[in-house]
């Protein structure tokens, strides 16, 4: 007879046997978390501080306007980063070293070739872009400043692929270490360059929010180098006989990657443009609403970094468990991961919630949205929970080979609640107060988050999940 809910979590957590110990994944999670924070928030907090610090609401929106399409493009990268990170955690758990090395060959192709492809939608394509989804006053600052910051994709999808190589052999640790070193290097061009300094014989000039882009284009070329260095002379890698270098001898690694990565790709992109959306849905409100929008995203995006951080882990995880068919350990690692995440994520909630008119006014210098700014965060905050265990389990999905589950959860949920629903709010009703407008349109996306947790609940408490190994055996299809 099948557990309650309740009752099969409850247990979960206080499994001895099967899967990791709290400590182990607390090793894997440190290394995450240190890597998430200098990926997706801290860059970005201290970008927005030296922009804010210009006292330019204008310029402080394009920044944040820009950051959530630079957001999307992250994501598709991840996407690529977990197909590469799924398969060489399959090859690695079997001890089949020779596939590994084919993977990362595939991995730096394909994404060298998405790179370019991007780049240059970006840099041509950046005023059409930027008039669809931001205020009309935004565009002349934006269009120069995205076609610079487009240099930076390139190297971006490239070196996300690394990373996911990484992981999926388990070393977490090293793509740590580079993300902390590419983070300084950033946060001290973006300071130089944003704000200009005299060092007598020569002078670095002010360059404002052309500065920021700059930075990030000296970051990624620096840690994909660094990246490359690493891979090709380690003799930890040997064993991988990597050649990252030679000729295709086929496509059915490509085929196998790419069958692995677009699901996620589509999964990710999804859940991306939503923020996107949103910024079109407030665009009529004003750029202070704007300026509002990017600055809580970024708030609540660093209290959510121990979600990300474990969704990292538990897709590793799970995949390296999945080529074992150990069914109950990718269960209880499920569970003690959710629970992680859920203690950390609110706890640093609260903790900003308490101080959040200290946190306003680091970005806004003029007074010019913090009203507005706080008294929308705690709700939002609020809201931004139920987005946790949505984050865990589309990792598990993944780590199982179930990402076409993720996918299609989340294309449904986003096309079929979220827009409409937000599109009514932003545009039919006629909702006076400019706080609860904001708060309804925003919300509606982690109400959307919470709607595919039931879903992907569901899919594992059924036997539906394990198909793509039970399948993969059946008709001798194992790697």
């Amino acid at each position: 007879m099948k557990k309650s809910l309740v009752r099969s979590y409850v247990d979960g957590l206080q499994e001895s046997v099967h899967g990791e110990s709290y400590g182990r994944i607390m090793r894997f999670f440190m290394p995450e978390f240190i890597s998430s924070l200098l990926l997706y928030s801290m860059p970005m907090i201290l970008d927005a501080y030296f922009i804010g610090s210009l006292k330019s609401t204008p310029l402080y929106s394009t920044l944040g306007a820009t950051n959530n399409l630079i957001h999307f493009i992250i994501k598709v990268t991840e996407g690529l980063s977990v197909g590469t990170m799924v398969l060489t955690g399959l090859y690695n758990g079997r001890s089949h070293f020779e596939g590994v090395g084919r993977v990362l060959r595939d991995a730096f192709w394909t994404t060298l070739c998405m790179g370019m492809l991007f780049s240059g939608c970006l840099y041509f394509g950046a005023h059409w872009i930027y008039e669809w989804y931001v205020p009309a006053e935004l565009v002349p600052l934006a269009v120069p400043f995205l076609r610079l910051r487009a240099l930076s994709v390139l190297c971006m999808f490239v070196f996300m692929a690394l990373a996911g190589f990484l992981r999926g052999i388990k070393n977490t640790r090293a793509p740590m270490k580079i993300f902390m070193a590419g983070t300084l290097l950033f946060v001290a061009c973006d300071a130089l360059f944003i704000h200009g300094m005299d060092f007598g014989l020569f002078s670095i000039p002010s360059m404002g929010l052309q500065g920021s882009a700059l930075a990030s284009v000296v970051q990624y070329l620096f840690m994909l180098v660094i990246t490359l260095g690493y891979l090709l002379c380690s003799r930890r890698n040997r064993k991988y006989c990597l050649d990252l270098f030679s000729i295709f001898k086929g496509t059915s690694e490509v085929k196998r990657l790419l069958s692995s990565s677009w699901p996620v790709v589509l999964d990710k992109a999804a859940m991306a443009i939503s923020y996107i959306w949103l910024l079109r849905m407030i665009k009529p409100m004003g750029t202070a609403c704007v300026a509002t929008f990017c600055m809580v995203k970024d708030l609540e995006r660093f209290a959510f970094l121990p979600a990300i951080a474990c969704a990292q882990i538990i897709t590793f995880m799970v995949s390296n468990d999945f080529g074992r068919e150990n069914w109950i350990g990718i269960k209880t690692n499920i569970k003690k991961v959710t629970l992680i995440a859920s203690s950390l994520v609110l706890g640093l909630l609260l903790l900003m919630v308490a101080n959040s008119h200290r946190l306003v006014q680091i970005f806004d210098r003029n007074n010019e949205f913090s009203d507005l700014a706080i008294q929308v965060f705690p709700f939002l905050s609020v809201l931004v929970f139920f987005d946790v265990t949505q984050l865990i389990l589309s990792g598990a999905l993944r780590g199982s080979r179930n990402e076409k589950t993720v996918m299609f959860t989340r294309l449904i949920i986003c096309l079929g609640y979220f827009v409409p629903t937000s599109y009514v709010i932003a545009h039919w009703l006629p909702i006076e107060s400019l706080a609860l407008k904001f708060v309804l349109t925003y919300g509606v996306f982690y109400i959307g988050n919470a709607f595919m947790s039931l879903i992907y609940i569901h899919k594992f408490r059924t036997e539906e999940w394990k198909k793509p190994a039970i399948e993969g055996n059946v008709h001798g299809k194992n790697i």
